[in-house]
């Protein structure tokens, strides 16, 4: 489809030289001798660009511009003008303007400034559908109560620069009240910066947050910019903070007191502005009684607590979390989304899901996949649902294992509680004694629904 482009000028002999030049281009052109007649078109015609003339009798193009701008914002709008002063710039630049060009019209400049202006135009309307695309994403589905109060507490805390603490099992969502916390925040057009603080490398977490000079330790061949520099202005988001270091915690306590970080090899103090959202699906409590977590960080990050229910809590919200995810997955993969029935949505709602929403939203896109009609009942479900049964039942009346893959799963899901118990809980530890990467390990966790929480 033609790019469509609308010129409004009361000269009869500019609105002529547009139109030869822009048709012959192979754009469709417009034409409006009034600023009146030019807003009209613009409601009626939907123009991808407008060239506005300044001086015209009755409304002027400034005005029409103002009127643009409330009518259809993301319209580009250049402005011609055969008395251009550096002022009149400044001021319609101000009002929303794109350009301004001044006539006598050239044919060159007047392409290169559709060409510019139409590429802004389409970057701008993508990033608005993938802003968009990303807020369905990360958005937070639910009526139940408990949700409900989850997000009043975001509705206080968003508007504030104060340390938000998000505590809950694996799998609730914490991410996304960290997400939505920073979208209705004063910082929502800024970054946000996010940190698996458990999947670094204990010896790589440091030069993570607060970045590294050239040479100030083997292997580092390039400067790095830290996590702290990258969400200056905007959002940080360190989840699972209660696996830092020690000696991490003591940098973080220094970002948040005095808003300063210093580069690993650099003797050179960075301000730094940044708000700090944390999430921990550990008792920091305890790990402060242990001596693992320092008390003075926990109190700076803890501004306001929030505690995101499990998916038990809310059992209500889980048949429009079911249809959400299905919506999402047959968008994504260009498919239609099956259809279940009341019977498996009823099974799904009382089912534990130790995973939480994570194992919900797992479990929804495999059964969109495997289940072989267009409508998805309870038999499709006990087949995807067993294993996670079995793990859930400790009373001994388990099923047996239908395949090699469940068996091995069940298998290595009991091995990796047992040895958890083992080493209370201690991921590092526990990933150590059984020969595996932490950032592995964290993955089964996640893979098999594993929490102290349901399964200490």
């Amino acid at each position: 489809m033609k790019p469509r482009i609308l010129v409004i000028d009361d000269e009869a002999a500019i609105r002529d030289a547009m139109r030869m030049i822009l048709e012959y281009e192979g754009y469709e052109c417009l034409l409006a001798p009034t600023g009146q007649d030019g807003i009209t078109m613009v409601e009626r015609e939907a123009p991808d660009l407008v060239f506005l003339d300044i001086k015209m009798p009755g409304m002027d193009g400034l005005e029409v511009l103002d009127r643009i701008r409330v009518m259809a914002d993301g319209l580009p709008v250049v402005m011609i003008s055969g008395h251009a002063t550096v002022s009149t710039a400044v001021d319609a630049t101000k009002r929303g303007a794109f350009d301004f060009i001044e006539k006598p019209l050239e044919s060159e400049r007047v392409l290169v400034t559709v060409r510019n202006a139409l590429d802004q135009s389409r970057l701008v309307t993508e990033n608005r559908a993938l802003r968009r695309a990303a807020e369905v994403r990360h958005e937070m589905v639910g009526e139940s109560a408990a949700l409900r109060g989850v997000m009043d507490a975001i509705g206080r805390a968003a508007p504030t620069n104060a340390t938000v603490l998000i505590l809950g099992e694996s799998g609730v969502g914490k991410e996304l009240v960290a997400r939505a916390i920073h979208r209705n925040s004063q910082r929502s057009r800024e970054r946000f910066v996010q940190v698996n603080c458990a999947a670094i490398p204990e010896e790589l977490i440091e030069s993570e947050l607060f970045g590294h000079e050239k040479g100030s330790f083997t292997g580092a061949t390039e400067k790095q910019i830290g996590k702290f520099e990258q969400a200056d202005r905007g959002t940080i988001f360190l989840d699972e903070v209660g696996d830092m270091s020690q000696k991490t915690q003591a940098k973080v306590l220094r970002v948040l007191q005095e808003g300063e970080v210093e580069r690993l090899g650099s003797a050179r103090t960075l301000k730094v502005d940044v708000r700090v959202i944390a999430a921990t699906n550990k008792q920091l409590e305890d790990e402060i009684a242990k001596g693992t977590f320092r008390e003075d960080l926990y109190f700076r990050l803890s501004v306001v607590p929030i505690h995101v229910p499990p998916l038990r809590d809310r059992r209500e919200d889980v048949p429009l979390l079911v249809r959400h995810f299905a919506e999402l997955m047959a968008r994504d993969n260009n498919f239609r989304p099956k259809r279940f029935t009341p019977a498996a949505i009823e099974l799904m709602q009382q089912h534990r899901w130790k995973g939480n929403i994570r194992e919900l939203k797992n479990t929804v896109e495999r059964l969109l996949i495997m289940a072989p009609g267009e409508t998805i009942d309870v038999g499709d479900l006990r087949g995807v649902l067993r294993v996670e049964s079995r793990t859930n039942d400790e009373d001994g009346g388990r099923e047996k294992p239908g395949t090699l893959r469940e068996f091995k799963e069940v298998a290595e899901r009991q091995f990796l509680v047992e040895k958890l118990r083992e080493n209370a809980w201690n991921i590092s530890r526990t990933a150590e004694v059984i020969g595996t990467p932490r950032s592995n390990l964290y993955k089964k966790l996640e893979q098999y629904g594993i929490a102290q929480e349901s399964d200490g």
